[in-house]
């Protein structure tokens, strides 16, 4: 039997689309329908929305550019990450990448593009890296994220990325190019060398815009207009009027502080907005650590080394759902049953028994009990 995708914008092909799962649910009992669909189709599975990869683009060095078309509506707001599954191995891993929206596919169920990474020990961007093709398959979660611009729009916004932090902020631009924006846009670029520059075309059509303006620099290249890592001068080279500009800004943890620093030398450091790589604090220290940490579910014991409860319950071989391992995601959450926890990214910690919490950004101190 053929499922067909009917339009979304009515109430009756919905209904009826209920209808056939329904049907299709009987006929499969006592599984459900969509374990019979996957192995048709994963589009027409109705618990997950699968994404069919329509453009794979590797011509800039340490990235990929994947192209992917949903099966059900995901329409992320420009700056909002999205989760995408990939299975590698047998084994599924989830992490969260930041979409740009495109015309093609429909209203509810654009065409997305992502650009991601290489990270030599990610298993997730290397896997798209090396193996991602058209036609392949991935998994989208729901779009999330408050790395958005406000309404109403600022009539002057700068925007600093460095490598695959582009893609929110590339998502930014093309929304504010597609609603009209008439304001002033600059965003300040960082990659190693021309040939790490993704999306060369889409850059330099937004370049062309007569409000937009893209400062490429380089950090081991003498080509682009500024060189080197982010300095106090690029920013006054460029926008000499940031310091009462919001700022949106992703990349990696120091990028961020800098600007951070700049910031609130003016007395501004709130208008700088950040999405960011990877947690800027460490984890507890093995010698402040101690105890055991006790995942209840799984019968395991192990001793408390003081890193997050995601990396010491892999380490102990279990497997975790999580996604961005950064506290952005909110996939990984799970019941601290007894003991005390520090957040790594604030220091806070908390005691409360029964309370769910992100075992990615959250590591024990002394003895603690997680039901995994």
């Amino acid at each position: 039997m053929i499922v067909h995708d009917l339009p979304s914008s009515t109430t009756r092909p919905r209904s009826l689309r209920k209808a056939l799962v329904a049907a299709l649910g009987v006929l499969s009992y006592p599984h459900h329908p969509d374990r019979y669909l996957e192995l048709a189709d994963p589009l027409l599975v109705t618990s997950a929305n699968y994404a069919r990869i329509t453009d794979v683009d590797r011509n800039a060095v340490g990235s990929v550019t994947i192209t992917v078309r949903p099966a059900r509506p995901c329409r992320p707001l420009p700056g909002q990450h999205v989760t995408v599954s990939v299975r590698v191995d047998g084994v599924r891993y989830t992490r969260c990448y930041s979409p740009t929206v495109l015309d093609a596919g429909t209203e509810e169920r654009p065409d997305l593009r992502f650009t991601i990474g290489l990270h030599p020990e990610g298993t997730v961007s290397r896997h798209l890296h090396d193996h991602a093709e058209v036609g392949g398959v991935v998994e989208l979660g729901t779009p999330a994220g408050e790395f958005v611009l406000p309404h109403p729009r600022p009539r002057r916004l700068l925007f600093v990325a460095a490598g695959s932090g582009l893609t929110p902020v590339l998502s930014m631009l093309s929304g504010l190019v597609a609603e009209g924006y008439d304001g002033a846009a600059v965003l300040l670029y960082y990659t190693r060398t021309p040939e790490h520059v993704p999306r060369r075309d889409e850059l330099d059509a937004l370049a062309a815009r007569p409000n937009v303006e893209i400062v490429h620099v380089h950090t081991r290249s003498g080509e682009g207009l500024l060189h080197g890592r982010f300095d106090r001068a690029h920013l006054t080279a460029v926008a000499p009027w940031y310091a009462d500009t919001p700022a949106y800004v992703c990349g990696p943890p120091e990028l961020l502080e800098q600007i951070r620093e700049v910031y609130t030398s003016h007395g501004s450091g709130t208008m700088v907005n950040s999405e960011e790589f990877a947690l800027r604090t460490p984890a507890v220290s093995p010698g402040e650590a101690g105890g055991e940490v006790s995942f209840a579910a799984s019968g395991i014991v192990a001793g408390n080394t003081g890193s997050t409860l995601l990396e010491q319950a892999e380490s102990a071989g279990l497997s975790p759902e999580h996604g961005c391992r950064m506290g952005i995601c909110h996939s990984c959450t799970a019941i601290r049953l007894s003991g005390c926890t520090r957040d790594v990214r604030t220091g806070d910690v908390d005691s409360e028994p029964g309370r769910r919490i992100q075992i990615c950004v959250n590591a024990p101190v002394g003895d603690v009990a997680v039901e995994l």
